[in-house]
């Protein structure tokens, strides 16, 4: 692989959310604020949505690590779960023992004398649940119910929502209206400019290890930008392939004609000249048998 290539420690585009590559593009800054206020000033529902591969699940769990002391957060990554499966999902977050639990009521019961014992505690609650889209129409009910713990002040549980622009689509219906009107803040997530996608990528390779003139310089990042409409997961499938095909050809830059390649492999990339498709089977075919000569050569043939 190009990291020794390229002298970093570790690979800087993978998908997964990792917080330490977090780089607070205005976008996802604001957003923050708006949880961490919106939490500390004790509000019922709170949503956040944007499209696929803008972030949402790395803001989530940059959340979670920013939470004051105070609070106790029960976290939902998977949340196409039926109402009773929810349920005993808070439970488990918030350490109950729900496996004994003959019924839905008796769980719910635990889970609000629980979230009661934490307030008595001066501990806030908050759940927090990614892929918010997902839920089915009665997990959303469920939640609503949820939050009828109250005192004279504030309520007793919080929920943060992290959704797909479907989740908006779907709180539209007329059937969970309650739980619409009592989203109390919500923020949507927009596409990085040309400009952000440039420190960007000079961000998440710094953060890898990577000392020195940066290897995506601007020409080469304003491409990167147009195929991805500024969306950080694209971005990042785009780098990583262009950083490989760099290294097959045994250089220490990205060259616009990499990045074309990259795209050109990349379905969900904007495409924009059918010349660069016709070369892109050749130049990453190339790029692995160059890859395995490496190999056989340092093994001293086969």
């Amino acid at each position: 692989m190009y990291l020794y290539h390229f002298g970093m420690r570790e690979l800087p585009f993978t998908l997964t959310p990792n917080t330490s590559y977090f780089y607070g593009l205005p976008s996802h800054q604001q957003a923050l604020q708006v949880l961490l206020t919106a939490l500390q000033t004790g509000e019922g529902f709170i949503k956040v949505t944007g499209e696929v591969g803008t972030g949402k699940t790395l803001l989530c769990r940059k959340l979670l690590n920013e939470l004051p002391a105070h609070f106790v957060a029960a976290y939902i990554p998977n949340p196409y779960l039926s109402a009773s499966e929810l349920r005993r999902a808070v439970a488990h977050e918030l350490g109950i023992d729900s496996a004994a639990l003959a019924d839905d009521q008796l769980v719910t019961q635990h889970i609000q004398q629980r979230i009661i014992e934490l307030n008595q505690q001066n501990k806030a609650v908050v759940l927090i649940v990614d892929e918010a889209q997902a839920l089915p129409l009665e997990s959303l009910e469920a939640l609503r119910l949820f939050t009828n713990l109250e005192t004279e002040s504030r309520k007793l549980l919080q929920v943060v929502l992290f959704g797909q622009p479907e989740l908006d689509e779907k709180l539209a219906q007329r059937s969970i209206r309650q739980l619409k009107q009592r989203i109390s803040f919500s923020f949507q997530l927009t596409h990085m400019d040309e400009d952000q996608t440039f420190h960007y990528v000079k961000h998440r390779i710094e953060v890898a290890g990577f000392r020195g003139d940066a290897p995506f310089d601007r020409g080469a990042c304003k491409l990167l930008f147009k195929a991805s409409q500024g969306i950080p997961r694209i971005v990042n499938v785009l780098c990583h392939k262009a950083l490989m095909l760099a290294y097959g050809e045994g250089k220490n830059k990205v060259t616009r004609s990499h990045v074309r390649l990259a795209i050109k492999d990349t379905e969900a990339a904007h495409q924009a000249n059918s010349y660069w498709r016709l070369l892109a089977a050749f130049g990453l075919g190339a790029l692995l048998i160059a890859g395995a000569w490496t190999i056989w050569h340092m093994r001293g043939g086969w």
